[in-house]
Formats: structure tokens, C-alpha cells, sequence
């Protein structure tokens, strides 16, 4: 851990602390209820907010949230932030969604594919229609009962 040097001696002022949310990250594993109030959080991203506020709105949030905390450790910090910010734009702040779009830029593959157009031989001729009646009559010819 690195942490930045305060030096201010003056003993009028207030103690000032600094905190960095990255080395509270195991304590928030364990314990996903300390992201909601924890002092050290309210340091992180603008991106990470805006998603904590987001995913604290609704039930098992916490945890997703500290899953996508968690991301920091094994992959680049800035990827993270990136994939955040695209998930928040689209409107789809979830945990699965932001994990799509990180493997899509960390893997940097192209996804742009050449349209398709099917030849007209695949071409549906007669759409299908659903017949009820069918299974209706189908159950009242067996008046026995297998399950209830």
C-alpha cells in the first residue's frame, strides 16, 4: 500500500484522514452492509457512486456492488470505470452486464460482423397459428387426473 503523507502541524485545525476505498475491499466482502455508511466509500469514482446508488436501491445490491468493488483487484482499474460508465449509459446498471462489457474491452476483438441477408429460399412462406382449441380438447378427452 502507498498512502499519501500529511504533513500539517498545526494544532488548531482538525486531524485530517485519508482514506483509500481500494484497501477496504476485503472488509467489504465479508461484509457488504459496511459499503452503505463506510467512510472510506464516499472517495470512489463518480461512476462507482452513481452505480452504488443505483444497485443500493434494490435487494442484494450490496453484494453486487462490492462484486463489481472487487473487479479492481484482478483487472485494470480504469477498464472497470470504462465498463461502468457504459453500462450506466445504456440504462442496464447490473453486475452480469458490467461483466460483459468489461471481457468486450478487455478482449478488444471486433464485433462488428457484415450483415447477412438470408436467401429468400429461408423465407417463411406460411406463418404458423396457434391453435388452443386443440389442447382443450385434448384435456377433456382424458378426465383423468395425474397431478394436482
Amino acid at each position: 500500500c502507498e498512502h499519501a503523507r500529511i504533513i500539517d502541524r498545526s494544532k488548531r485545525k482538525p486531524g485530517k484522514v485519508i482514506y483509500d476505498w481500494r484497501h477496504y475491499l476485503a472488509v467489504i466482502q465479508r461484509k457488504p452492509g459496511a459499503l452503505r455508511n463506510g467512510a472510506p466509500f464516499t472517495e470512489m469514482p463518480d461512476a462507482f457512486r452513481q452505480l452504488q446508488d443505483h444497485m443500493l436501491r434494490k435487494e442484494g445490491g450490496d453484494r453486487e456492488m462490492v462484486d463489481v468493488l472487487s473487479l479492481v483487484l484482478q483487472h485494470n482499474e480504469e477498464d472497470i470505470l470504462c465498463a461502468v460508465e457504459l453500462a450506466l449509459e445504456a440504462g442496464v446498471p447490473t453486475k452480469t452486464h458490467i461483466l460483459n462489457l468489461l471481457h468486450r474491452l478487455i478482449d478488444r476483438k471486433p464485433t462488428d460482423h457484415p450483415e447477412v441477408d438470408p436467401p429468400d429460399v429461408l423465407a417463411l412462406q406460411t406463418t404458423p397459428e396457434a391453435n388452443v382449441d386443440r389442447y382443450d380438447g385434448l384435456r377433456q378427452a382424458r378426465e383423468t387426473r395425474h397431478a394436482s
